[in-house]
């Protein structure tokens, strides 16, 4: 690991940084600029509300005072669905207003993905309340910056009283499927997931 990074709690004024991070990871772990119509949406669905909402739960890895990686997510799923349809949503839906349904395109899937907050309650995965995103830029990758941010990220979901913790990644990102399983994260089968592996692991520390 370089001396030169650290694993310290978001700022505000890291949210540029976590939004390009955000970018470009967002196509199974490769730059997804110039995807989407706009390079603010898939940051505004993955990354925007828990900066808002859950921002105490949010660490990033700092490179000389800037963000190139990041964990975030929340304590409580279903507390966290409610806050995102009554103040995060408010806040986006006017620059991406709902498509007319069913989506059809990759546009439409990903905004009506943050017009129904409440598709991330799927039974399977109540057991398991706290869930999480973590990237990091490619340079700082493969050196244990991953592990740390999931691990800082654990103990505070556990202090906040989760007792476990649930994620999905796409069934592309296969460098992330080997990561999580590195971790020791277990599968969990979900009814209808199409495209998404999801895992689960408790919060306690473990070994």
């Amino acid at each position: 690991m370089s001396p030169s990074l650290r694993i310290r709690p978001y700022r505000p004024d890291d949210r540029d940084a976590v939004y390009d991070i955000c970018v470009r990871t967002g196509a199974a772990g490769q730059d997804a600029r110039g995807l989407y119509r706009s390079d603010e949406l898939l940051p505004d669905v993955y990354a925007g509300p828990y900066l808002e909402l859950e921002p105490h739960l949010a660490f990033v890895v700092d490179e000389g005072g800037r963000a190139v990686g990041y964990v975030l997510g929340t304590a409580d799923t279903q507390a966290f669905v409610e806050a995102w349809r009554a103040r995060w949503l408010p806040r986006v839906a006017g620059r991406h207003p709902p498509p007319v349904e069913p989506a059809r395109t990759a546009d439409e899937r990903l905004i009506a993905t943050l017009h129904h907050p409440e598709w991330m309650l799927a039974p399977e995965l109540a057991p398991h309340p706290a869930h999480l995103h973590v990237d990091l830029l490619p340079h700082v990758q493969g050196a244990g910056y991953g592990r740390r941010l999931v691990e800082t990220f654990l103990s505070a979901v556990a202090a906040a009283g989760a007792p476990s913790l649930h994620l999905g990644t796409g069934n592309d990102n296969t460098r992330a499927l080997r990561f999580y399983e590195h971790l020791g994260f277990q599968r969990l089968t979900v009814a209808g997931a199409v495209g998404t592996t999801y895992f689960w692991c408790p919060t306690a520390k473990r070994g």
